[in-house]
Parts: structure tokens; C-alpha cells; sequence
């Protein structure tokens, strides 16, 4: 079998986690994700993991209610890394080996990240986990993920959201917004699409690194997206 990707960035977001709790960490999502994870792992994709902390605290929207924007970001980084944990667990339950490689020095919570380590780790049979974000203030984890997939060479980035794409417009909100089965950096700029934010987007275009969006809450839908179907939308220069 040809896979369409041999190394991924998998971006995962931290409220999706939620599942139908509303707060904190669904075990029932948790295991979910793991098991798509540990399928797409068994046919030889070599994996890389960036998970949002969403689900227990968000930087920017702390920095908004009065939090120091610094200290806000660290709390959303250390939101992450607990994410980041419980997904290691939940891998490693069902025999997948994993490595939690953190961007602030937490040992023994996770190893230093670098480049070559992640590299190594996911070439020997780990999936590796990147948390605390870059390690800096002022950035999301939607840039972070850009950094790492740039980073560890990845073919592309997919985007597991609770959405099955990028649309005109919000489809929640418009009855009438369309899929875009691909688009170009370009578009997203002159539509003013937000797929993320400015800074990642533009990391991902200057450093031609594809990102693929799709409703990672369908169970079988990270499989699908390795076999090649087209269930979300494909974001390319």
C-alpha cells in the first residue's frame, strides 16, 4: 500500500477533548483519538503531535479577563502539557510507544525538545507529543504546531478540528457557505478566512508546508485522511 503521507503533524485541539463534558478531558474522547492514533501509527506513518489546552485554560482569553498576558500564556502552556500527558497515558495503554517532549525544561514530566531528538524518537517507532506550545508568551499553539511540522520535515499538517473543512463562511451561521475541497494561502489571506492565526498561516505558506482540515471527531477519519479520501480541505501555495 502507498500512503499519501510517510511524516505528520497532527494539530489537535484541547476543547475537542471536552467531548460532551463541556470542561477538562472526556476519557471517552480521550480514547478515541488514541485508538485513530495507534491505527494510522500500524501502517508506518511516522507521528507528530501538537494538542491545544483549551479545555482547562486559554492564554488570550485569561489576558482578556484581567490575567497578566505572560503569565496567562505560561498557564496555557502548562494547560497543554496535562493534555499532552493524558494522551501519552492513553497511547501507551494500548501498547503505542510514546515520548513527551516539552519546549520549557519540566524533566521528568517530559524530555528538552530539539529537532534531531523528535526526529530520532519518531524514526525508532514513537509517537512523539510536542507541548508548551513554542515556550514563548504571545504565541498559540496553532503557531507552535507550524513550527514543529517545519521543524521535524513533516509532509503536512493536519488540522483535526470539529469542523470537516475550511467554508465561505461560518456554515453554523450561513445555510448558504460552501467547502472548499482546496485552497490556496493566497485565498485564505484575500478572503480573510481564519483557518489559524496570521502567524502560523504564514509560516506554513513561506515554508511550503500543506495543511489539511478535517473533523477529527468522526471516529476513522485520521485513517481516511492517510487513505487519501477527500473528507476535509486542503490548504496549499
Amino acid at each position: 500500500m502507498t500512503m499519501r503521507f510517510k511524516r505528520i503533524l497532527l494539530k489537535l485541539s484541547g476543547e475537542s477533548l471536552m467531548g460532551e463534558q463541556g470542561f477538562g478531558i472526556d476519557p471517552q474522547r480521550l480514547s478515541d483519538y488514541a485508538q485513530q492514533i495507534k491505527e494510522v501509527h500500524e501502517m508506518g506513518v511516522q507521528i507528530g503531535i501538537v494538542i491545544g489546552g483549551g479545555n482547562i485554560f486559554r492564554g488570550l482569553s485569561g489576558s482578556q479577563k484581567g490575567f497578566d498576558r505572560v503569565k496567562g500564556d505560561q498557564m496555557g502552556m502548562c494547560a497543554t502539557v496535562i493534555n499532552s500527558l493524558a494522551l501519552s497515558s492513553a497511547l501507551g495503554a494500548i501498547g503505542v510507544k510514546t515520548k513527551v517532549l516539552t519546549a520549557i525544561r519540566m524533566e521528568p514530566i517530559g524530555e528538552f525538545y530539539s529537532k534531531w531528538k523528535a526526529i530520532e524518537a519518531m524514526e525508532s517507532g514513537h509517537v512523539c507529543i510536542f507541548s508548551a506550545g513554542t515556550g514563548s508568551p504571545y504565541f498559540t499553539t496553532d503557531t507552535g504546531s507550524s513550527l514543529r511540522g517545519i521543524e521535524i520535515e513533516a509532509d503536512v499538517m493536519l488540522k483535526g478540528t470539529r469542523v470537516d473543512g475550511i467554508y465561505t463562511a461560518d456554515p453554523e451561521k450561513d445555510p448558504k457557505a460552501t467547502k472548499f475541497t482546496d485552497i490556496t494561502y493566497d485565498e485564505i489571506y484575500t478572503r480573510g478566512l481564519k483557518v489559524m492565526d496570521l502567524t502560523a498561516t504564514t509560516m506554513c505558506k513561506e515554508n511550503d508546508l500543506p495543511i489539511y482540515v478535517f473533523n477529527m471527531d468522526v471516529y476513522g477519519n485520521l485513517k481516511r485522511v492517510i487513505d487519501g479520501e477527500e473528507i476535509g480541505t486542503l490548504v496549499h501555495n
